[in-house]
């Protein structure tokens, strides 16, 4: 019996051909890295506002709640800007 997928493999000796991404796609990974660093500047401001709302209530070990909102707000913003600077320097993803 033949594999399902046995039609869908290249002859001998072909290559898949590169990737070449339109112009566009500079565009957009620019206008997401704008829009991850307000949603980063966004989360940043509400952690601070949920710090100043919950002053006075004293709990113990509460900071560190606080601090893992801002850790994951920063990384996470990190993360999306440097997206299209990655993509740059990785180059052509061909599979050769």
């Amino acid at each position: 019996m033949t594999p399902p997928l046995v039609h869908l493999a290249l002859p001998p000796g072909e290559r898949l051909a590169a990737y070449q991404p339109t112009a566009d796609a500079g565009t957009i990974l620019g206008v997401l890295a704008w829009c991850a660093s307000a949603a980063g500047v966004a989360g940043l401001i509400i952690v601070g506002i949920q710090m100043s709302i919950q002053l006075r209530r004293g709990e113990p070990g509460e900071g560190g709640a606080f601090f893992r909102g801002f850790f994951y707000v920063t990384l996470g913003c990190l993360l999306a800007t440097t997206a299209g600077p990655l993509v740059a320097f990785l180059g052509n993803l061909s599979l050769l």
